[in-house]
């Protein structure tokens, strides 16, 4: 059985300084905690992890040194809770 994708992340934080250094902006692969590849466009990451493992589990990610944030409202459904 593959790796599951809380383990993926684990591997993706392993790496993540090399990755920081080496490939920032770019979207990479893991599966079974292994690095599949490194993209310049998250279409073709999808398009190379789909195509290889099917519905996963498997990790893919922009590589950023900064943490995305989303607006409550994102994470709610899109339905605003409070307006600004």
């Amino acid at each position: 059985m593959p790796a599951s994708l809380e383990e993926n992340i684990a591997a993706y934080e392993a790496k993540r300084g090399d990755l920081e250094r080496d490939h920032l902006f770019k979207w990479v692969v893991f599966y079974d905690k292994v690095l599949i590849g490194v993209f310049d466009s998250l279409d073709t990451a999808a398009d190379v992890a789909i195509e290889r493992f099917g519905r996963g589990p498997y990790l893919i990610r922009e590589v950023k040194n900064f943490p995305t944030q989303l607006p409550v409202s994102a994470l709610i459904g899109g339905s605003p809770i409070a307006e600004h």
